[in-house]
């Protein structure tokens, strides 16, 4: 958006004031509305036209005195916005709101004004593409991801607010000479990030090609000088050979009775630079191939054509995709194919239909999703409304704008892996995507219990990335629950939104319960037990911490950000200033905080320190960590001791008396070079019921081996027995536990 001047105040225009005519005094004098109303009068009624013109005066006086950078009258930026708007058809209400795009943002009019004068509909739209007022953000990034959050909300409400967006933008891009170079900088990244991906992801590629030109241009100034002028000069030498290659085309397709228009592709500066970065080729090696697209009257004419053409030239192996068969998410459909040409020159060809190649330009704009329409929706239709419900999924999941833009980002940038169910139904993922991406996509549930699955018959790691046409099933259980380690591999925007929500949401109740035990602790130090503090104390103590609730101060305890030994200290300094009343029965006589008894198995919230791999039985010390949790380690942990100094973070923790599950323990046994030693090892340690996490060995060649397993065992008393067991064994010369100094990887 431009820099606006002082603003006026504005009279707003009747609804059943007759449109004025242009002239001197008239706030239009200087905008050229000659353009739009051509436009609109091929397709809209004539009351509408009357209510665009009342619209365009309305932003004309609601801007007066405003001027864009360039020094033009501000209206022109909304006018020119609607004549982008009514080259794609789209219908008044869009059109008025296109004009009035700028109007609660820049002036004074309100929401409810536009309502009034031009009804509701046009008003949700102004609203959705206008800036949020006022934003208690910290950066200029957290605003503007708000701001997105919102308009990509409007968005999934009503397709056409973004539409008005990407119009908007498009009119600020090519006028974006009159700004400075660092705004320029900015604008051109953020489109080329965010709003020219947006344009690709509903099918309009016309803007999206034009949207990316000027971001290069001004992002990369020098790069995009270069490069246009080698590709001006190199024009001329390529008219030649592409006229031969489009002659031959031409003179074969008539034989196999196909009638249909070609012409050759120009090729875009930016699709050539990012052709050239990708793929690591030299600007001569990009201008080598030759592009093409031939549109025909229907889907078997397509085929035929393709035919037609590897029969005229040989094609290029793995180079054919059809789009047809496998449209891409934002509906595109075409064949493509790749050819050796005259003298091994590489042409790529584009077979499509007319109907696919207006989709192709067009895109959403070419079918509209709000007419209202008895009929059933259209695959593009169809493909671009679960995109927008996706949106209000993820919005919901989202811990907050910033993040919610991340996941947006991620799925506008949509691949070309297309995997099937065990039903057959085609699913389109993002490149690089795993069997959890896949999981997600089929449905929420599915990717939280996955535990397993199996492609194209054989069983995987959840990790495998997917390739075209591979079949996968997923194998669930009721308990599973999503990984953290997930979120490393996953590439949909859908799958990291929903793990990091599964993840927040259980850390969050698990930390509540931690919490409240860690200071029920700390309170029994002063005499008190939580259940004595009655609501007045804790409104008081809420008041003072700036919290709602006691569980946010619960879940600070638990994730290590408020320490329970100063909150109980002001828990009770709020008992003496309300009053005995504050403590329901009497107080408890002060005694030490008993230990906090684990489990092991509590989640997120206790996490078992890895340094040292403590077991039940073990001599224990908790570590608050800040937006951790607890971690809990032995007692003679080196890291522990390195964090001496902080010893209000250090929690008394005991086992419970029974525990279950299983737990990690490293052991190194050292061994003669005997064949057949760990077979017998192994042996040994599967008959006291315990499992072999990891192996690694050192000493190869040597008189000794030295073994290093990690195991699984249930508290110090199995240990004991699996070692016993194990030194029994006439190889083994000695076994030990490791310490946590000596603890290896696995």
């Amino acid at each position: 958006m431009e820099a606006a001047a002082p603003q006026v105040p504005v009279a707003l225009v009747p609804l059943n004031d007759a449109p004025r005519a242009l002239g001197d005094g008239d706030p239009l004098d200087g905008v050229d509305l000659s353009i739009l109303r051509s436009r609109t009068a091929t397709y809209l009624k004539e009351e509408d036209r009357e209510r665009l013109e009342r619209a365009a005066l309305f932003a004309a006086e609601a801007h007066l005195g405003q001027f864009r950078s360039s020094g033009e009258p501000y209206v022109s930026h909304p006018v020119a916005v609607a004549e982008i708007l009514a080259e794609w058809h789209l219908d008044a209400q869009a059109l008025i709101a296109a004009l009035l795009h700028d109007v609660m943002e820049d002036t004074d009019i309100t929401k409810q004004a536009i309502a009034d004068a031009f009804g509701k509909v046009s008003a949700e739209l102004v609203d959705g593409v206008s800036k949020l007022d006022k934003i208690e953000a910290r950066t200029h990034e957290e605003a503007q991801a708000e701001n997105f959050r919102k308009m990509f909300l409007a968005m999934a409400r009503d397709v056409r607010v973004i539409l008005i967006k990407l119009a908007d933008r498009l009119h600020n891009m090519r006028t974006l000479d009159a700004v400075r170079p660092e705004k320029q900088r900015r604008v051109a990244r953020e489109t080329l990030e965010l709003y020219a991906p947006i344009a690709n992801r509903l099918g309009l590629n016309n803007l999206y090609r034009e949207l990316q030109e000027l971001a290069f241009r001004y992002l990369f100034p020098m790069r995009y000088r270069v490069l246009s002028k080698a590709v001006r000069a190199a024009r001329g030498n390529r008219r030649e050979i592409v006229g031969k290659l489009l002659g031959a085309i031409q003179e074969r397709l008539p034989m196999w009775q196909i009638d249909a228009e070609v012409w050759g592709r120009e090729k875009h500066v930016y699709g050539i630079y990012r052709k050239m970065v990708d793929k690591h080729l030299t600007f001569s090696q990009v201008l080598d191939i030759y592009g093409f697209r031939i549109v025909v009257k229907d889907i078997p004419t397509c085929y035929l054509t393709i035919g037609a053409l590897h029969e005229l030239y040989k094609p290029v192996p793995g180079k054919f995709k059809d789009y047809i068969a496998i449209p891409k998410a934002n509906g595109y459909q075409s064949l493509h194919t790749t050819l050796f040409g005259p003298y091994g020159t590489p042409i790529e060809v584009q077979v499509r239909t007319h109907e696919m190649n207006q989709v192709a330009d067009s895109g959403v704009a070419s079918h509209w999703l709000y007419k209202e329409s008895e009929g059933p929706l259209s695959d593009i239709q169809q493909r671009t409304h679960n995109w927008l419900q996706s949106l209000i999924e993820l919005q919901s999941t989202s811990g907050d704008s910033t993040e919610f833009l991340e996941h947006v980002k991620i799925d506008l940038f949509p691949g070309e892996v297309f995997v099937f169910s065990p039903k057959g139904k085609i699913f389109n993922l993002p490149r690089g995507a795993t069997v959890v991406d896949f999981a997600y996509a089929v449905h929420t549930d599915i990717g939280n219990r996955c535990v397993a699955c199996r492609i194209n018959g054989d069983l995987m790691p959840l990790r495998t990335e997917l390739k075209n046409g591979d079949q996968v099933e997923v194998v669930t259980a009721s308990h599973a629950s999503p990984n953290p380690a997930w979120l490393s591999y996953v590439r949909s925007g859908k799958a990291r939104a929903q793990i990091r929500h599964f993840l927040k949401t259980a850390q969050q109740d698990e930390s509540v319960a931690l919490g409240e035990r860690l200071l029920a602790q700390a309170l029994r130090a002063h005499g008190l037990t939580p259940a004595a503090l009655n609501k007045l104390v804790w409104d008081r103590f809420l008041r003072d911490a700036g919290a709602r609730e006691r569980n946010e101060i619960y879940t600070d305890i638990g994730l290590g950000k408020r320490l329970p030994a100063v909150v109980a200290k002001r828990l009770a300094n709020a008992v003496e200033s309300v009053g005995v009343e504050g403590v329901e029965g009497q107080p408890i006589r002060p005694k030490p905080a008993g230990a906090i008894l684990i489990r092991g198995s509590e989640g997120m919230a206790v996490q078992l320190a890895r340094c040292c791999r403590p077991i039940p039985g073990d001599p224990i010390v908790g570590l608050l960590r800040k937006g951790q949790g607890m971690e809990v380690h032995l007692n003679d942990c080196p890291n522990l001791s390195r964090n001496r100094a902080d010893r209000e973070r250090w929690v008394d923790v005991e086992w419970e008396s029974e525990t279950e599950r299983l737990f990690d323990v490293q052991i190194r046994v050292i061994t003669e070079n005997r064949r057949g030693v760990l077979a017998k090892i192994a042996a040994a340690i599967a008959e006291e019921h315990s499992n072999i996490q990891h192996v690694s060995m050192d000493g190869e060649g040597a008189v000794h081996h030295q073994i290093y397993f990690t195991l699984q065992v249930g508290d110090r008393l199995h240990l004991a027995r699996l070692m016993r067991a194990v030194r029994r064994i006439p190889e083994v010369v000695r076994i030990a536990r490791l310490k946590a100094s000596e603890a290896r990887p696995g």
